[in-house]
């Protein structure tokens, strides 16, 4: 299981998950400013001083096989408006963690969030055959565990004094979770909610 992932690309109708490579730098940059994501206390969003390690972590947990980190390409633009990565992961487990995920603030609520999730869900449990993915996210990041809850994803519970943050808060980690049993079901609402962004 130490393959469990390999670098791929996964394609929909309004976005594009392709591999982050180093090159991608600019152009994280550039979707970052879009509303000066970095500014979000309580999101990790890459920044001129931060980009450099951003990206090396990202491949370096790759490179370890505990990660697979993509960019996401808008279709429409072709301009990269996001990033996401598989973390966390538990091969032997069969177990996935989809985070470090934000987009540039133009693509909020736009589809593009849900149909991205739907890719990486769908790569999970039909490719992986992963038993469970989860999500975690800052307890005060209200719009991500709306956005999360909204996917299907059941809350498991928050992590108290979790880790510290870069600004030396503590942080408490709210953990949600889908299990493959419960995919099906998913996999549906999402599909309606798709079908209603484009026919």
């Amino acid at each position: 299981m130490a393959n469990w992932l390999h670098p791929l690309e996964l394609e929909g109708n309004l976005a594009r998950l392709i591999p982050l490579k180093e090159s991608h730098k600019p152009d994280l940059l550039e979707a970052a400013s879009d509303g000066n994501l970095w500014e979000l206390w309580y999101t990790s969003v890459p920044s001129v001083d931060t980009v450099d390690a951003y990206i090396d972590f990202a491949l370096k947990q790759e490179s370890q096989g505990l990660a697979l980190p993509f960019v996401i390409v808008e279709r429409a633009s072709g301009k990269v408006v996001g990033s996401t990565r598989f973390c966390s992961v538990d091969a032997p487990n069969r177990r996935v963690e989809i985070g470090y995920t934000w987009y540039a603030q133009s693509v909020q609520r736009t589809g593009i969030n849900t149909e991205c999730k739907y890719l990486l869900l769908q790569h999970a449990f039909e490719t992986l055959d992963a038993i469970a993915v989860e999500f975690k996210t800052n307890f005060f990041n209200f719009p991500s565990r709306n956005a999360i809850l909204r996917l299907g994803a059941k809350q498991d519970g928050i992590i108290r004094n979790h880790r510290i943050d870069k600004q030396g808060n503590i942080r408490d980690t709210v953990i949600f979770s889908i299990l493959n049993s419960e995919w099906p079901a998913v996999k549906t609402s999402l599909e309606y909610k798709m079908s209603k962004t484009y026919p």
